[in-house]
């Protein structure tokens, strides 16, 4: 039922048949969250991060609210409650797989091996999801052998500091962990950009400087002609080059993953109901209105209209060429 990424959730919704009084957080765990997210909670990346060491991140109230509300790729689960509920919360923070050890006395090549082993497994736990299993950018989040904090970084200092605190503007959570395992963590990311500096040429990620090629004139009239009827340089994307950089600035340029679709429904008495996109399915259509309430109806009974602010940028696909998306690019670039 539940998955992370840089502070999000994914739940599959199952009709399962009653059980005792009294259910098991595992059977709980198994009729809803297993489908989704493995059988031992090791997660199906890309699409589904495991669920081990959630604790790191989120208390019992946090999941409770995600599990209720819903996020991202998760439905709203408000009916799941009482035992079920209070069960699978028992599972899910108090089965988590011991923390890694620290490196036992011994050489420093010893040491040094034992260290990048743990703060691979807390890596793959808990930061995968994002930055990729080997650290080199992933679904959401960017290269990290890249990153400029992990070039300064001497023993964790840089990159404890952005763990602990998160990077609330970027959906990265806040996670909590311990001075030995920041320092795992950092041992395993400085062995990752070693890699990939012995690799010259077979970079994976992309550089902010690898976008810069492009005509910022051009792309400004690009953006008048085929942009600005949505979008304003100086409203909804003022300052859009201080928020995303490189990479991230092209994907939400190309596809804002994760903008949120309007909905109204029309019920069977001419009522209509207005709110944000929760789910939908052939089955189901469900919003959330402004109040924070959520609703939702099977599509037979009513009629929707869903606006999708992606639509757009869909429509643009095949009309690109290289030079409209290099130029629209460099004039993004601009806007901070």
């Amino acid at each position: 039922m539940l998955a992370v990424a840089a502070g999000c959730l994914v739940a599959a919704s199952i009709s399962t048949p009653a059980r005792a009084a009294t259910p098991s957080g595992a059977q709980v765990y198994a009729d809803h969250c297993a489908i989704c997210h493995g059988d031992n909670r090791q997660g199906n990346l890309p699409a589904f991060p495991p669920l081990t060491g959630i604790t790191h991140r989120m208390n019992e109230q946090q999941i409770t609210a995600q599990i209720h509300n819903g996020k991202g790729r998760m439905p709203a689960q408000p009916t799941l409650q009482g035992e079920e509920l209070k069960a699978l919360l028992q599972f899910l923070t108090t089965s988590d797989t011991p923390a890694a050890k620290p490196a036992h006395a011994g050489s420093a090549a010893s040491q040094d091996s034992s260290q990048v082993q743990a703060g691979k497994a807390t890596f793959q736990q808990n930061c995968a999801f994002c930055h990729g299993r080997d650290a080199m950018g992933g679904e959401s989040g960017p290269d990290l052998t890249q990153s400029k904090i992990v070039a300064a970084d001497r023993n964790g200092n840089l990159i404890g500091n952005v763990v602990r605190q998160g990077r609330p503007d970027q959906k990265m959570p806040a996670f909590n962990f311990s001075d030995s395992e920041i320092q795992n963590l950092a041992a395993y990311i400085h062995s990752q950009t070693a890699m990939a500096a012995r690799h010259k040429g077979k970079r994976r990620g992309v550089t902010v400087e690898d976008l810069q090629t492009g005509n910022a004139a051009a792309g400004k009239a690009y953006f008048g002609h085929e942009c600005a009827q949505c979008h304003s340089a100086s409203g909804d994307l003022a300052h859009v080059a201080s928020r995303y950089q490189g990479l991230l600035l092209e994907e939400r340029m190309l596809y804002p993953r994760g903008a949120k679709s309007k909905v109204t429904v029309t019920l069977a008495n001419g009522q209509t109901v207005a709110g944000t996109l929760a789910y939908q399915d052939e089955f189901t259509i469900a919003l959330t209105d402004a109040q924070g309430n959520y609703h939702s109806w099977p599509v037979s009974a009513v009629h929707f209209k869903v606006d999708s602010p992606v639509d757009g940028h869909i429509k643009l696909f095949p009309r690109y060429t290289d030079d409209d998306v290099h130029n629209l690019m460099a004039y993004l670039q601009t806007l901070r």
